[in-house]
């Protein structure tokens, strides 16, 4: 009987076990995760889990039984020492040897540390799995009293676990190294209106400030910076991921910029391994980059891509990449890639409800949505069908624009 190993327990490893017995695999399905949990949803983590308004239970993208209906071998707490392309097989860290016919590397993420001083003091905290939250829940909880919090990172996970300790009553700082929060992901604007909504909400936010090191005897109790020495009772940092390539490019597959190369197909270098999730980089469809896409939507679209190309079908990722942030009473939906972009047009309906959509060349190629959710669906289908929408039209919010574009397409 054929086997297909999946590596890695996070959402485009959960979906490709779903989808390999939809796309009709009937070969053994073996889902290895160095996790103690079945495979969770993590946007939560840091928004309703972090408030203890969901349970763990709550959280888990499928439940046990719906892995024993299909058959899907879940192995915890597996770690996988390395990939032999050569014998089709892959070494266990406990020195077990797997077989596979078929092999789909989902090994995602991990959280960037950060370099510096005093690093290793406790109550300094990341944001990235289940046992993180955990961790930084029972030290927010001790003696239930108010924490001076120091998120370390003005980046959306940064943004959005900032909001909510506010929201639970801390006292709450940003430190961002950059000029500007968002700066690498989004324009001025967007990075204003989100600087002023949380300081609008009492978080302080210092841009164009280094940490230079932690400081504190056993726990940290100050943030030492380049022009100031910020006290803090824990300190959360954000600071980016970092993709876990490394089984991979041992086993001589081409990694580039930090991902698994693949083609559309979720194919690597080697015909029997595929990659799905965020340790992949290839051709985005629509823009034709080659790019690295972290967000969940991407991951569950590869993997439905790779179970399919498993099963011997042509279902190549095609959908417009989109993302999401939800912070205080503002949600943002992001549609396409914004690089290289050189105009925004900007929609904007009231201080809480706007949209700001990239051009390159005269042709939109993203939108950010804040609180417009129509207008994301616009966006996705302007991008998605490549209409040309007159820049007048954009910016006049007295036009319905979803409705408008019916007439253009």
């Amino acid at each position: 009987m054929q086997r297909c190993v999946i590596i890695g327990g996070g959402h485009a490893g959960a979906q490709a076990s779903t989808s390999l017995r939809k796309e009709g695999w009937t070969g053994q399905i073996v889902l290895l995760t160095d996790e103690d949990s079945l495979p969770y949803h993590r946007p939560p983590l840091s928004k309703t889990y972090l408030q203890n308004q969901v349970t763990a239970e709550k959280l888990l993208i499928r439940p046990q039984g719906a892995y024993k209906k299909d058959d899907v071998d879940i192995r915890l707490k597996t770690r996988v020492k390395r990939i032999e392309p050569a014998q089709q097989s892959i070494e266990l860290h406990n020195g077990e040897h797997l077989s596979y016919d078929k092999l789909l590397i989902c090994t995602g993420s991990r959280a960037r540390t950060v370099d510096c001083m005093g690093a290793q003091l406790n109550n300094i905290f990341y944001i990235k799995t289940l046992k993180d939250i955990e961790k930084l829940s029972l030290a927010i909880d001790v003696k239930n009293t108010k924490k001076r919090i120091v998120m370390v990172g003005g980046g959306y996970i940064g943004l959005e676990t900032a909001a909510v300790l506010k929201k639970m009553g801390h006292d709450v700082t940003i430190i961002e190294r950059e000029s500007r929060l968002l700066a690498r992901v989004t324009a001025k604007r967007i990075s204003a209106f989100y600087h002023n909504l949380h300081k609008s909400n009492g978080i302080k936010i210092f841009t164009q400030t280094n940490v230079v090191a932690f400081q504190g005897k056993d726990a940290v109790s100050t943030v030492l910076c380049e022009d100031k020495v910020i006290p803090a009772d824990i300190v959360i940092v954000g600071i980016g991921a970092q993709t876990n390539t490394e089984l991979a490019q041992e086993a001589g597959l081409l990694v580039e910029h930090s991902g698994i190369v693949i083609n559309e197909l979720c194919q690597t270098t080697d015909m029997n391994i595929y990659a799905a999730g965020d340790c992949t980089i290839g051709i985005e469809h629509h823009s034709g980059l080659a790019t690295r896409i972290e967000s969940v939507p991407n991951a569950l679209e590869q993997a439905k891509t790779a179970a399919a190309t498993i099963c011997g079908k042509y279902k190549p990722v095609t959908a417009v990449p989109w993302f999401w942030s939800d912070q205080f009473d503002c949600k943002i939906q992001i549609a396409g890639l914004n690089h290289g972009y050189d105009e925004t047009v900007l929609r904007q309906k009231d201080n809480k409800a706007l949209s700001l959509w990239y051009l390159k060349q005269g042709k939109i190629i993203a939108a950010d949505c804040i609180n417009c959710a129509k207008e994301f669906m616009a966006a996705k289908k302007i991008i998605a069908n490549k209409i040309d929408v007159p820049k007048a039209l954009l910016s006049n919010t007295d036009i319905d624009l979803f409705k408008a574009l019916a007439q253009l397409s």
